[in-house]
């Protein structure tokens, strides 16, 4: 190979008598004076701050103790064998990850939108929405998963029965829920490469009460409309302002708009949560303790979150961050998707947007389109970089560049991506790098090594300025193979953010437009 290597007291408390008749403890003298009881007024004062308070006290306890007692518990992370970890404090630094989901159960007091048989037990997810909330609390990312995505499910163990629940390969996210909200959660976590701090499952009852105790959410359509195969929606034409049943109608409906797809029923979803998030923050619900109080007390009735999230602290806590945010902060995104080619009526992530957008979401990463608070090269965070100082000049290498076997592995889905890598490295005097061809998406980028090729390995790290994670040994590898994954779908230096165009979708600022009714269902 033409290699040439270089060698290598505690304080006691003292007891007070009692006084009583016979008490000796007032001084005596010339200078003593009979013992003045206060004025009534400043007891009964006394007494009233005094009681005040010890109710004050003793109704937040309550209140703390309704609430917490209303909601309903299940593990973070059901899959087999659990690994449900322990999540994130809401007070903690850091981005935190809320994966919001709704059931479609018909069980229990969702009796009246069909019979157990039509959804009993979990249900399915008729909503998958993950919050982000940024390190900072400067930003919420909110995105919609499609019901029909096709995804590898893990193998789960079920809340209701504690039996194993089989995975597939390849099968519909909303139907994970089976298992049990963890179940999504692992799944979601398999596909996004985050690990999701918290959950929270809510049922048609919660939707219903929330927008009662919102006093209701505008909604505008293009056109009078009915929705006479399911919801039942029923709307003039314009802005409405909806709550109770019509509230939950908007968000179930199937058919009313666009195409009848369910791409077009998350647009409504995201369009009724960009409302109520105006509202919300309008009337300054987030920091009014009275007014959360109901929202909490409405909402937790019906719900079920992780343990960690369990406690009215830490629900105030997820609270208290997003009421600092600003409402174009709030960005609404969709999980890249296309058909899936194996049947046209459910849908796949669309790669390399799919895994481009995760990267981009592990990075912390503003979507907005305004500059991130971090430098856009920096390393993930917890990595050390393998770049070396800029002030060092760079020292020859014990070993002839030119000989070295570097292959380069497209796993972007981006046809040629590997070219100009390929050709950064000859610039850089690796003229024996080439391109190894394309092999399926893989989210991250790798840099793998064979034996005796660890300096070798350093050196295109550096140029590249890849991250040490992405640096491994592989006894398996003959020379260097750099696998180019999603996360790095162009230019020549790794750690820059690349999104997909136009991924927002729309911003909890905006109110946008009417949503456009399927001409079916028009009335007149």
């Amino acid at each position: 190979m033409g290699r040439r290597r270089a060698e290598t007291g505690a304080v006691k408390a003292a007891s007070t008598p009692p006084r009583g008749p016979e008490s000796t403890l007032e001084p005596a003298g010339r200078h003593y004076k009979p013992h003045r009881r206060a004025p009534l007024w400043l007891r009964i004062t006394a007494l009233a701050v005094c009681s005040v308070l010890v109710i004050g006290l003793g109704t937040a306890g309550l209140l703390f103790y309704k609430l917490q007692s209303n909601v309903t518990t299940a593990p973070l992370d059901g899959r087999v064998p659990n690994a449900s970890g322990s999540g994130k404090s809401v007070e903690d630094t850091g981005s935190l990850q809320i994966l919001i989901l709704g059931t479609d159960t018909r069980a229990g007091k969702n009796s009246e939108y069909g019979t157990a048989e039509d959804s009993a037990g979990q249900g399915q997810s008729d909503v998958m929405l993950l919050m982000d909330i940024s390190a900072d609390n400067s930003r919420v990312s909110v995105t919609s998963f499609p019901r029909d995505l096709m995804v590898p499910i893990p193998d789960c163990v079920s809340v209701a029965t504690g039996e194993t629940v089989p995975g597939a390969l390849l099968g519909q996210l909303n139907g994970a829920l089976a298992a049990g909200p963890g179940c999504t959660v692992a799944a979601i976590n398999d596909i996004t490469g985050l690990t999701i701090d918290h959950f929270m499952l809510a049922d048609f009852t919660a939707v219903k009460e929330l927008s009662k105790a919102l006093g209701g959410v505008e909604v505008c359509v293009d056109h009078a409309m009915y929705d006479v195969n399911g919801s039942f929606l029923k709307l003039p034409k314009g802005k409405s302002l909806v709550e109770g049943e019509q509230a939950l109608a908007f968000l179930r409906t199937r058919h009313a708009f666009g195409d009848s797809g369910d791409l077009d029923r998350i647009k409504a979803q995201q369009y009724f949560l960009g409302s109520m998030v105006r509202k919300v923050k309008s009337e300054g619900t987030l920091t009014n303790l009275p007014k959360l109080y109901t929202l909490a007390d409405v909402v937790t009735k019906n719900l079920t979150i992780d343990e960690n999230l369990a406690n009215v602290p830490a629900m105030i806590g997820v609270a208290t961050r997003l009421a600092k945010i600003d409402l174009s902060k709030v960005s609404f995104v969709t999980v890249p998707n296309e058909p899936y080619s194996a049947d046209i009526n459910r849908v796949q992530l669309k790669e390399p947007q799919a895994s481009q957008f995760f990267a981009a979401l592990r990075q912390d990463a503003d979507l907005s389109g305004a500059p991130s608070p971090s430098p856009p090269a920096a390393a993930p965070s917890g990595v050390a970089s393998s770049k070396a100082p800029e002030t060092q000049a760079p020292s020859a290498p014990p070993y002839d560049k030119s000989l070295q076997p570097i292959s380069v592995v497209n796993a972007t889905a981006i046809v040629g991506r590997s070219l100009e890598l390929v050709q950064e490295l000859a610039a850089a005097g690796f003229q024996s790098a080439w391109q190894a061809g394309d092999v399926p998406v893989q989210s991250k980028t790798q840099l793998l090594y064979g034996a005796d090729m660890a300096d070798v390995a350093a050196d295109v790290a550096a140029l590249f300025k890849l991250p040490a994670s992405a640096v491994k040994s592989d006894p398996t590898v003959t020379g260097i193979s750099l696998v180019v994954g999603a996360d790095w779908a162009s230019g020549k230096e790794f750690g820059k953010i690349v999104l997909p165009d136009d991924i927002v979708s729309s911003t909890a600022e905006q109110s946008g437009e009417c949503m456009k009714v399927n001409p079916l269902y028009y009335t007149y």
